[in-house]
């Protein structure tokens, strides 16, 4: 049984949206498209998106489940003539149509899960670097140009969380739950106090790693790679 979260503007329920989960076992759950609701998809198995209708506003919603970071399977319910529109930067994981029988919507739920948990990410890693700060989760150390960084606890996982998901935008919300956990009530003023502190540890040629996206949250913006030295310099064309 899985946990499915539908992302409609619509009052015709999950059923409504795609009828055979009214036959299936799954946990539903109906939420409005806004961006508050990227909370509920934090615990959800698989983001279920109504393109039924509105096909600009699905696939806006779609890039709002990408800007926020949610990691998620996308589903995508569409009527037959939707299928000529959508493409890949949408952004969804599968799409089906609202009239598929139960046995397809089941085994399209069982492949988008089974896909995601199989995949291996970037939080198993040991170690991430950008330009010259590197972050140690195993040891649980910070440098920067080969100092270390003196960062407290939650400084260190909000630094070690953003490094993981490099480029993608977070609420405030989605911080608090994500470094403080769900058992915290604190404000989100919490994540601004200590996103301003992490920086002026960072220095002020490296605070940008810490990128502000005006009304949404935050994100880690990763440095470009530079060139190598002995890289060989560009070729001038004969006169």
């Amino acid at each position: 049984m899985a946990d499915l979260l539908v992302l409609t503007p619509s009052t015709d329920g999950a059923a409504g949206v795609l009828p055979a989960l009214a036959l299936l076992s799954h946990r539903t759950r109906v939420v409005a498209p806004e961006p508050s609701a990227m909370l509920d998809a934090l615990d959800a198995d698989v983001l279920v998106i109504d393109a039924r209708n509105d096909l600009a506003e699905a696939r806006n919603n779609c890039k709002l489940v990408q800007v926020t970071g949610v990691q998620v399977p996308l589903l995508l319910v569409l009527r037959e003539g939707g299928m000529s529109i959508v493409t890949a930067d949408w952004g969804a994981d599968d799409v089906v149509l609202t009239d598929a029988p139960p046995a397809e919507v089941e085994a399209r739920i069982r492949l988008l899960i089974g896909r995601a948990s199989s995949a291996d990410p970037l939080d198993k890693a040991a170690e991430y670097s950008s330009g010259e700060l590197n972050v140690d989760v195993g040891g649980y150390t910070a440098r920067l140009k080969g100092r270390p960084l003196d960062l407290t606890y939650k400084e260190f996982e909000l630094l070690k969380y953003l490094m993981q998901h490099p480029g993608r935008v977070y609420t405030r919300d989605q911080l608090l739950q994500e470094v403080w956990g769900f058992d915290y009530y604190g404000g989100t003023r919490t994540v601004d106090v200590h996103v301003r502190r992490l920086r002026a540890k960072l220095g002020a040629e490296h605070e940008q790693l810490i990128g502000t996206v005006r009304n949404v949250g935050y994100r880690f913006d990763p440095l470009p790679a530079k060139p190598t030295a002995d890289a060989a310099p560009p070729q001038l064309a004969d006169a």
